[in-house]
């Protein structure tokens, strides 16, 4: 996709009805605050915070520099001493702590790979590029290759070319760069809109969206501002996805959501230990007539329609449910982000069913009990439940004495199970040979129904990388059935053709579900790739 959107705004298989929906615990302590959060493979969870935060729950018996920890007073101040990141066994509820030496923000994925650039105070390490590629015994490795320019809070994309990230902003840059380089020469490239939002007392904050010609360096298409006065990036954290890309349009309908955000001038009053009222409202927009190819815009009928949810939100995940619908979660009613910032979490998890009619697509989901405010995190598991974790509005892990303590557990939301038995079963994929599919071919999926089909709908998505609000490289595409047979004993075969190109779907794997009916299957992994 030569084309880039850039919004600087920056479970559940059946959704449940109001009230519904089934939360569980499933670990009291995950020893690290997940502030970052990523499926790295079918049964496996990477977590990881920043080393800044202090002693995590996990001590290790050598430091980074291979000297030994003795467990002194000393060891408690130094970070190096603890692991700050764990692989999750979605399977087995079990912990491995692995070694990441410097401090983390921004992780970017690649197939089974994990890349990480770094958003550390020291300069250094500011440029850092690390990987993990899961197994058994592998743990995060530094590479000798940086970045060009410091990218503490950037924003990253996989892009349709084979391996290739973009990397745009940063606190106090105001340019974009690739992973990796085509050349020595490629280093970073300008981008005016990050010059023009900037504001030097946060990150950066805006309202401001553009289309961006990544590969001829020039802005195509400058959006309309989201209504209202108030910035939607940090520290008044919304959050944002793509809508599903379907078939049926060609793909061609690319649609964005905005939701929540905090009050003009809520930073500043937190810091005078005033906290004030979220913004209520979503922004939705259709990004409409854009020919990719050529970069061509059609049509400038662009206009943000505007939409109020139950509740004022900040600092809350957004999740494309298998079904397509928008799952809301974590965050809170007042203040804004950063350390001690914020009051009144937001307990209620909200369903954005999209298809619906404007007014009626909002409805809550049942509470929870546990605050997920700043650092908090959510993810969407192969099994259909999301996954919760996280929450530090602390500067440093603090789990007593402060009005919200740092938060440990881990818990998951979930189905209600009555809808088990119109859910597709023993889902399998078969490419044919190879170890993939090829953009625009055929391939097979079988699985198994206890009841006639209804309405069944296919669709694959890209699990994230989240941080801070943000889901980075989600994206859900409903793929078309080209043929269908029921044979004997409920087995369903389906003939599905993988998207067009790229730049529909990224090379990569992504998670197959058979929806029947508004009842999802477990995801299987399928891979698409170029030829």
């Amino acid at each position: 996709m030569s084309a880039l959107v850039l919004l600087h705004c920056t479970a559940v298989a059946r959704p449940p009805d109001k009230g519904k929906g089934i939360w569980q615990l499933l670990r009291n302590s995950t020893g690290v605050v997940p502030m970052n959060m990523a499926l790295t493979h079918p049964n496996a969870v990477i977590m990881f915070d920043q080393t800044g935060s202090g002693p995590s729950q996990y001590p290790l018996r050598r430091c980074y520099n291979g000297t030994r920890c003795k467990a002194t007073h000393y060891d408690q101040s130094d970070s190096s001493c603890f692991a700050h990141s764990i692989e999750y066994n979605i399977l087995s509820n079990g912990i491995r702590p692995l070694n990441i030496e410097t401090d983390t923000f921004v992780l970017l994925r690649l197939h089974f790979r994990q890349w990480n650039t770094s958003s550390n105070r020291w300069i250094r390490r500011w440029l850092s590029i690390r990987y993990y590629e899961p197994c058994r015994h592998c743990n995060w490795r530094q590479s000798k290759q940086l970045l060009s320019a410091n990218r503490w809070y950037a924003s990253n994309l996989v892009l349709p070319e084979k391996d290739r990230v973009i990397v745009v902003g940063g606190r106090g840059t105001f340019s974009y760069e690739f992973v990796p380089k085509s050349s020595h020469r490629d280093k970073t490239f300008d981008l005016p809109l990050l010059h023009r939002t900037y504001d030097r007392k946060f990150i950066f904050a805006n309202r401001d969206s553009i289309l961006l010609d990544y590969k001829r360096h020039r802005v195509v298409k400058t959006f309309p501002r989201i209504p209202g006065d108030a910035p939607r990036s940090y520290p008044s954290t919304a959050s944002s996805v793509i809508l599903p890309l379907d078939h049926r349009d060609g793909f061609k309908k690319v649609e964005v959501i905005v939701c929540g955000g905090a009050a003009s001038g809520a930073y500043t009053a937190a810091k005078e230990g005033k906290f004030l009222e979220d913004l209520t409202t979503c922004g939705r927009m259709v990004i409409s007539g854009i020919i990719f190819k050529s970069c061509v815009i059609t049509g400038n009928k662009h206009k943000w329609s505007m939409e109020e949810m139950p509740g004022p939100r900040l600092m809350n995940d957004m999740l494309i449910l298998p079904t397509g619908d928008i799952l809301i979660i974590n965050g809170v009613k007042r203040g804004c982000a950063g350390w001690n910032s914020a009051a009144s979490p937001s307990l209620q998890p909200y369903l954005y069913k999209q298809s619906k009619k404007h007014g009626k697509r909002f409805s809550i989901l049942k509470s929870t009990k546990i605050a997920r405010m700043y650092h908090s995190s959510a993810i969407l598991l192969p099994d259909g439940r999301v996954l919760v974790a996280g929450g530090n509005p602390n500067n440093k892990y603090a789990l007593s004495d402060v009005p919200f303590p740092t938060e440990l557990s881990l818990c998951s939301l979930q189905m209600d199970r009555k809808f088990d038995k119109t859910r597709p079963q023993n889902v399998s994929i078969y490419y044919g040979g190879g170890r993939g599919v090829g953009y625009g071919a055929e391939f097979g999926v079988n699985f198994w129904l206890r009841r006639k089909p209804v309405k069944l709908k296919f669709t694959a998505y890209k699990p994230p990388f989240t941080t801070h609000s943000l889901s980075m490289n989600q994206r859900m595409v409903v793929l078309e059935c080209k043929n269908m047979t029921r044979g004997e004993g409920g087995w369903v075969n389906a003939l599905l053709k993988a998207p067009p190109s790229a730049n529909t779907a990224p090379a990569g794997y992504y998670m197959l579900t058979v929806v029947n009916g508004g009842i999802p299957s477990i995801s299987q992994r399928v891979r698409f790739m170029h030829a």
